[in-house]
């Protein structure tokens, strides 16, 4: 995969250049082919899944860290806000807490291949993984928000034009308002989590490494920047713990700010 497609070669190791300016090109190119690697091993993974982990060995294949404060409030019926990215396996996070009862809806978008979008709807929904589509969730919100349901998204696409701008491994990229948004109107905490493989096998390490509370931001001269930041911040910190598990393929940065299009005319 990384010897044939060339584009997202390109693309993901000119991000890892400009994300690690300090480190050399031998350096660049094996955390590319690695990230390409985890992508792989991220399909296989959900093929396994179902038939692998349970409620009754789910510590064979998992080991958690700083879970503990966001546990209780969601067991506690205070819904979190969940953001991630497209880090190590993060579909596993999604099946483990449906898998203990945790009431949770993901937002996501229908993928374009049917017969893919069906299977991998299937997988999620068989530990009681609900789904939302992306288009159309925010009618969907207001309930669930009043009911002390949780609510988690891949937090790391580009948001295009109507995004907000934050910083992200030193540049600007455009992010979703809906996050920041949702966790102002109903009050929400929001959670930066993540799912790292450890080695080659099917273990996870599971971090919380950060939780957002709401009087936090309650002060703040412009409070949706802030949370956005901050969890885009969360983010990267948690990248940088291991960036070959990272999907640099991904056109993160694909959107530039106006002033930056407008010097470019």
């Amino acid at each position: 995969m990384f010897k044939h497609y060339h584009r997202g070669r390109k693309r993901a190791i000119d991000n890892l250049r400009a994300s690690f300016p300090d480190k050399d090109e031998h350096w660049l190119i094996e955390t590319g082919r690695r990230s390409f690697e985890h992508i792989v091993m991220l399909v296989i993974d959900i093929l396994f899944s179902p038939r692998l982990v349970n409620r009754d060995n789910w510590e064979r294949y998992s080991t958690y860290i700083n879970i503990e404060r966001a546990k209780w409030m969601m067991q506690e019926g205070r819904g979190i806000v969940w953001v991630t990215g497209h880090y190590g396996n993060f579909e596993i996070m999604g099946y483990l807490l449906a898998l203990f009862g945790f009431d949770v809806y993901s937002i996501a978008r229908p993928l374009d291949n049917k017969f893919i979008n069906n299977y991998l709807e299937r997988t999620r929904k068989r530990t009681g993984q609900r789904l939302i589509d992306k288009k159309g969730a925010t009618e969907q919100m207001e309930a669930i928000a009043a009911k002390g349901s949780s609510l988690c998204f891949i937090a790391d696409q580009d948001a295009g034009k109507k995004g907000i701008f934050v910083d992200f491994f030193g540049r600007k990229a455009s992010t979703y308002k809906s996050i920041g948004l949702i966790a102002m109107q109903y009050n929400m905490p929001i959670g930066v989590a993540g799912s790292r493989r450890v080695g080659n096998r099917f273990f996870f390490e599971i971090e919380v490494n950060r939780v957002i509370m709401p009087d936090e931001w309650a002060d703040k001269d412009d409070p949706l920047k802030w949370i956005t930041q901050e969890y885009v911040r969360a983010t990267e910190d948690f990248i940088r713990k291991d960036p070959t598990q990272y999907w640099w393929l991904h056109r993160r940065w694909k959107t530039r700010p106006k002033e930056e299009r407008k010097s470019v005319k």
